[in-house]
């Protein structure tokens, strides 16, 4: 009787693993995408360009 209780428990936690996965997989392309959208605009070339040139200054290059 017990192994069936162990049988039934670990399909019924495998169902809740594939979930999880799935909403972690919505949640890595919702940042993703957030990300390309920040990057790709007028914001994220002033942002790259001043990380940039503060790299370059920390190099005593720039």
């Amino acid at each position: 009787m017990s192994i069936t209780r162990s049988i039934t428990r670990r399909r019924d936690e495998r169902g809740i693993t594939t979930a999880e996965y799935a909403v972690g997989t919505a949640a890595g392309a919702g940042l993703a995408g957030l990300l390309y959208k920040l990057l790709t605009g007028g914001f994220g070339d002033r942002m790259l360009k001043t990380l940039f040139d503060h790299v370059m200054g920390l190099l005593g290059i720039g």
